[in-house]
């Protein structure tokens, strides 16, 4: 074989090896960035599911002391344990969030009251206390039951 061509294949290989040695470099700086990239959404995951979590412990505790009202309780219950364990809704004596809320997600709430007519919303907040005084014992068991209940 002469002597040009050992030093071209040489010179070639050489090449291809830097090349594959850049090219696996560039992969493993990819997937340590995808793997930070990861590990950063499952921390802020974490982080906003022990704050739902804790919101959740939290209106329990209000509806306890009767410092909200029951309605308000269960369909911010209900959007929470959507996220957080939305097999709870399913089960006693969880499930009076769900019925609360499916008696009550129909009425306008925050703005949309605000517009809608004064004698439609005395309607309603008549409508709502029944549903409250209806289920109050329920809510306050479930409200214990949730605020103790293991995440």
């Amino acid at each position: 074989m002469p002597h040009w061509l050992q030093w071209s294949l040489i010179i070639a290989g050489t090449i291809a090896i830097f090349v594959l040695l850049g090219f696996i470099r560039r992969q493993m700086v990819t997937l340590a960035e995808n793997r930070r990239r990861q590990q950063k959404a499952e921390a802020f995951q974490a982080k906003r599911r022990k704050d739902m979590v804790d919101s959740i412990r939290v209106i329990a505790m209000a509806v306890e002391e009767d410092q909200i009202e029951y309605s308000e309780a269960c369909l911010r219950m209900k959007g929470l344990l959507d996220h957080v364990a939305p097999e709870l809704m399913e089960q006693s004596p969880y499930q009076v969030f769900m019925e609360v809320y499916e008696q009550l997600r129909h009425m306008p709430t925050h703005e949309a009251r605000q517009n809608t007519e004064t004698r439609f919303v005395e309607k309603m907040d008549k409508e709502r206390f029944e549903v409250e005084r209806r289920y109050a014992d329920e809510i306050r068991r479930a409200a214990t039951a949730i605020r103790n209940h293991s995440f």
